[in-house]
């Protein structure tokens, strides 16, 4: 790897870690087209998309737990919530991660845009907001199970922690309110992105010094972005979460239309 891919990836770890903690993404839904496209237009280097993945997994795993740990210090975070729904999200996520050495990087491309186009249309459902009697308010065990297992399973393999389609499921189906919302998906997400990663290592996805890499601009990115989302509106939240699907999904559908 050279010195100018390193710095390259270095600089879009914080960026992604800082959407990360910003809208309580652990960040691929950014990361992996950034490392798609961006290093081979600027001519730096390239990675196909089973190493895009396991790279993606080790970076959206340290900034989840920074993001998570950041917010939980404010009592932002759902804890039984998170443990429940994240126990369930991080068995997913250990089948997927093993399941997507045995399929294509044009499957797993494909996976990936249906998650995001998934997860648009989830951001403009009205939310009832039943919890908003408190960061330990009462959930339905059996939705914080189902949700985060389903989502794990198709994070596993594309490389996503899959907070990307989290946030709105929990805002739309849960009635999570939205600022709980990004700090108890982070910490999910984390647990979660634990499995992924130790998938993706023991079958031999994970791009060693490309992954330390984006660790390294993570470090950074992620509290930065969680300590600006605290003095930001809501609803700029949301529409910020929103946009960055709407343009990720068009990307990457445009890339498998036209290969």
């Amino acid at each position: 790897m050279t010195l100018a891919f390193a710095v390259t990836l270095v600089g879009l770890g914080f960026i992604g870690a800082f959407i990360s903690g910003l809208v309580g993404v652990g960040g691929a839904i950014i990361m992996i087209p950034l490392l798609l496209y961006v290093p081979p237009l600027l001519a730096v280097g390239s990675l196909d998309i089973k190493l895009v993945a396991g790279a993606t997994m080790t970076q959206v795993l340290v900034a989840s737990l920074i993001g998570a740990w950041t917010h939980g210090r404010k009592a932002m975070v759902h804890r039984s919530l998170a443990v429940t729904g994240g126990i369930a999200m991080a068995l997913g996520s250990l089948i997927g991660a093993v399941a997507s050495r045995y399929v294509t990087g044009e499957v797993l491309l494909a996976m990936f845009a249906l998650m995001t186009t998934l997860a648009l249309p989830l951001m403009f459902v009205p939310t009832t907001q039943t919890m908003a009697s408190g960061p330990e308010g009462p959930f339905s065990r059996i939705a914080a199970i189902a949700y985060p297992g389903t989502i794990g399973i198709m994070s596993g393999m594309v490389g996503a922690g899959g907070a990307f389609l989290l946030v709105p499921v929990l805002i739309a189906f849960m009635g999570i309110p939205v600022r709980l919302t990004i700090g108890t998906s982070l910490a999910m997400t984390g647990v979660s992105a634990s499995m992924g990663f130790l998938g993706k290592l023991l079958t031999a996805q994970v791009p060693f010094w490309p992954a330390v890499a984006l660790v390294v601009g993570s470090v950074s990115g992620a509290p930065l972005g969680a300590a600006m989302s605290r003095l930001l509106p809501v609803g700029v939240l949301r529409t910020v979460l929103a946009l960055l699907i709407a343009l990720v999904a068009i990307r990457v559908w445009a890339d498998l239309l036209l290969r």
